[in-house]
């Protein structure tokens, strides 16, 4: 079946970004699939801003750190500790909403969709506000550059060597964690490397670490000198030089090429276009652009088979909605929770491999709270759902609970700080955008439309049950009402 442009750019823009904008509605039937690309590239080509969400307190503590470092006193009180740790805290769950934020209105959506990808690869959590920022500017700056440059930059972030306790990596006592890391998820996958790889690598990183301020420090008296066989390959190496020995391995190509395909092209894998991008991209010396264009310009990507059969992640959905349907939150706690009860926290990934994906997302539980949120967000649903008691997911809410509290229920206690948002969520939807759209659609052919934009599959869900459920008072009303119990069909997780 010939598919039609507009099925085409929503198809990249949802791959190559969080899904259409309401202003870029008027787009999808002008522009080939390549038009859009290109303007999609040259949106993303600016040097993202550095995102610094951390407040005053935090910057002088720090600051104090750093100056009692260097006149050797004794670092932090108690109090200081905790008064850092709640701070820091709040200044990740600002950083997750800023962040967010960008996703959905930014030009750049490109350069943010393969940040959200890069995020999950070099997952990290860690509660420290200065590791997070600098680790997630990492990220964004390099997520449309050199990967090699990018995997260097990761792997001396403070975030990441505290995350993967290469801290403690120091001479005549390795940690071979962060080296077991570095190959198993960041390069080369499970079963491409031995233990004695691991080992030898390991020794390559010892020293490596960082100050107060998450800044790389190597300590050479904590180095071993030794010589080191990593991969076939003996010397006297570094972390860099081993980092080098991995991204000469194609294996690193094939690992990245095959991940990136199944994040954006289809989690059912084609062996021959892998094989086939992943040869380019280790020829292009790791140029995520090129191997970037190799996909989203190849005939192949616009297959009918590789259309509307990812299940959205979580923030892909949210984002999604959001840049359809403008709107502004009240509360922005509710994006918070939302993002836990559906199983994807942005900065607290569910462990160093990240989150899983595809057919993960859902289940009996979290498809039912999927397709409620077009309702909640119309004011016609509660919010009323008890996300898992993880004291770094609520944000230090479960340890500032009264000391009368102590004796009860932790999930209960926690809960209470949580009850205020147990109702309808506060949000204002700028309707008139969208629904201009459709000003000169004839009625009869209103539901058509309406539903072409928002489905990338056909609905299993008959046209005369959405017409049923929808509010024919006035011709806005139905755009409006049909749009939301659309947006709340099975098919829509998919794009």
């Amino acid at each position: 079946m010939s598919l039609t442009n507009q099925i085409k750019n929503q198809h990249l823009m949802w791959r190559a970004g969080f899904g259409p904008a309401v202003e870029q509605l008027g787009d999808l039937f002008k522009y080939s699939p390549k038009q859009i690309y290109k303007a999609l590239v040259k949106a993303s080509e600016k040097k993202p801003e550095y995102i610094n969400v951390a407040d005053d307190y935090l910057q002088g503590l720090y600051m104090g750190i750093e100056e009692a470092g260097r006149q050797q006193k004794k670092e932090m009180s108690e109090d200081e500790k905790k008064i850092r740790q709640q701070k820091s805290r709040e200044s990740i769950r600002n950083l997750n909403i800023y962040w967010l934020h960008e996703m959905v209105n930014s030009g750049a959506q490109l350069r943010e969709k393969l940040a959200f990808f890069w995020h999950g690869h070099f997952a990290c959590r860690n509660l420290n506000i200065f590791y997070q920022q600098l680790l997630l500017d990492v990220i964004r700056r390099n997520a449309l550059g050199n990967f090699g440059t990018m995997l260097k930059e990761v792997s001396k972030t403070a975030a990441m060597l505290n995350f993967l306790n290469n801290q403690q990596n120091r001479k005549d006592h390795p940690n071979e964690n962060f080296a077991r890391e570095v190959m198993e998820l960041f390069t080369l996958g499970r079963g491409n490397y031995t233990e004695h790889d691991i080992k030898e690598a390991a020794r390559a990183f010892t020293g490596w670490t960082s100050n107060p301020k998450g800044e790389f420090v190597f300590r050479k008296f904590q180095h071993d000198y030794g010589s080191k066989t990593v991969l076939g390959q003996t010397g006297n190496f570094d972390g860099e030089e081993v980092l080098d020995i991995l991204l000469q391995q194609k294996q690193a190509a094939k690992y990245i090429a095959q991940k990136i395909y199944k994040f954006l092209v289809n989690e059912q894998v084609d062996p021959s276009n892998v094989d086939s991008l992943a040869d380019r991209f280790y020829k292009n010396n790791y140029d995520i652009s090129k191997l970037l264009e190799d996909i989203f310009t190849s005939d192949w990507f616009y297959q009918e088979k590789n259309i509307g059969v990812k299940i959205k992640s979580p923030i892909e959905l949210m984002a999604g909605i959001r840049r359809m349907l403008p709107m502004t939150f009240e509360r922005d706690e509710a994006l918070l929770l939302l993002q836990r009860a559906l199983g994807q926290l942005l900065f607290y990934p569910p462990n160093v491999a990240g989150w899983p994906g595809g057919k993960s997302w859902i289940d009996s539980s979290t498809l039912m709270m999927r397709m409620r949120i077009p309702q909640m967000l119309n004011d016609r649903d509660e919010f009323n759902v008890r996300p898992k008691d993880d004291d770094d997911q609520m944000m230090g809410s479960s340890s500032s609970l009264k000391k009368n509290d102590v004796n009860e229920d932790p999930k209960a206690t926690a809960m209470k700080s949580l009850k205020r948002l147990n109702k309808p969520l506060q949000v204002n939807i700028d309707w008139s955008l969208y629904t201009k759209n459709f000003e000169s659609i004839p009625k009869e052919a209103l539901l058509a439309n309406v539903t072409g934009i928002l489905l990338q599959v056909k609905s299993q869900v008959s046209q005369d049950l959405i017409k049923q459920y929808s509010d024919n008072s006035g011709r806005d009303n139905f755009i409006k009402t049909a749009t939301l119990q659309i947006m709340s069909t099975p098919e829509y997780q998919l794009c």
